[in-house]
């Protein structure tokens, strides 16, 4: 069995008033142990609501999901137990931070649990580390006193320290400058190798999707438009410019310099697979 599986889900906002709207509908997905989903579409495509039932901030109109299994539908009602699988961080989780140390507001969520001190320091040693924030430097700043990006460390190892089965992160890096969202990423990356969890990261860089996500799931008017490699999905371009998305910049610079008659490989989605690219066309030349 799947770890998630999301049967026929749909939901309507203010069902049966004149502000009835279809957010999701019909969506059918599997989700496996240690996947790393990138999520994307458009604005108002369905990404959000779609990840806020999968902790069971929304619960269905219609359809269901079971989430290791335990089953969300229209009539659940008590959702602790998902909630402590499924760790959901939102946009510019640092605005949810208020403890007046590093180390209180990591171990907020784990005391909730009823854990004793003893486990509950270790899952925040753990989870610090997990983010690359070292226990003993950051353990006693306030939160309030650090940057942008490692406010948003901080923030996601607080919902680390819950020790959930998937870690679903909506837009990670919005807002920071391109260190810290480079620095951001490759935590996520770091966090997915070491500690084996599922992770679904929504995002609107193609880049960094290309670049760190296994699977793509294309979301467009509420419905599943692709699921598939990123590089399968990248593939499609004129698919994905119907529903208002794109490709990475480098992959268009490839393609156009395919169509301009150099030999290389149109199908490369990092920057790392064009440089490599690149030098073997190079060095075709050479040997000419």
């Amino acid at each position: 069995m799947s770890l998630i599986e999301i049967n026929n889900l749909t939901h309507v906002y203010g069902k049966d008033t004149p502000f009835e709207k279809v957010a999701i509908k019909d969506v059918n997905l599997k989700i496996e142990e240690n996947e790393f989903i990138g999520l994307i579409g458009h604005t108002g495509s369905g990404k959000s609501t779609l990840i806020q039932h999968l902790n069971g901030l929304l619960k269905p109109t219609t359809g269901s999901i079971v989430a290791d299994g335990i089953k969300i539908d229209k009539d659940s009602s008590n959702l602790t137990d998902l909630r402590k699988k499924i760790g959901l961080v939102f946009q510019y989780p640092e605005y949810q931070l208020f403890e007046e140390t590093v180390e209180r507001d990591i171990s907020f969520g784990p005391k909730n649990l009823g854990l004793g001190e003893k486990e509950v320091l270790e899952r925040v040693k753990n989870a610090m580390e997990s983010v690359g924030l070292p226990y003993d430097e950051f353990k006693d700043k306030s939160p309030f006193e650090l940057s942008g990006g490692l406010k948003r460390r901080v923030a996601i190892a607080g919902v680390l320290a819950m020790n959930p089965k998937v870690l679903i992160l909506d837009e990670p890096t919005a807002g920071l400058d391109p260190r810290g969202r480079d620095e951001i990423l490759s935590e996520v990356s770091n966090i997915h190798k070491k500690e084996n969890i599922t992770i679904i990261l929504v995002s609107h860089s193609m880049e960094d999707m290309a670049r760190i996500a296994k699977r793509l799931i294309v979301m467009d008017k509420g419905e599943v438009f692709m699921d598939s490699s990123p590089r399968e999905v990248f593939k499609k371009e004129d698919e994905l410019k119907s529903v208002g998305l794109g490709i990475p910049q480098i992959t268009s610079f490839m393609r156009v310099l395919k169509k301009r008659g150099f030999d290389v490989d149109d199908d490369c989605i990092t920057v790392d697979e064009a440089k490599e690219s690149l030098k073997e066309y190079l060095r075709s030349r050479k040997d000419v």
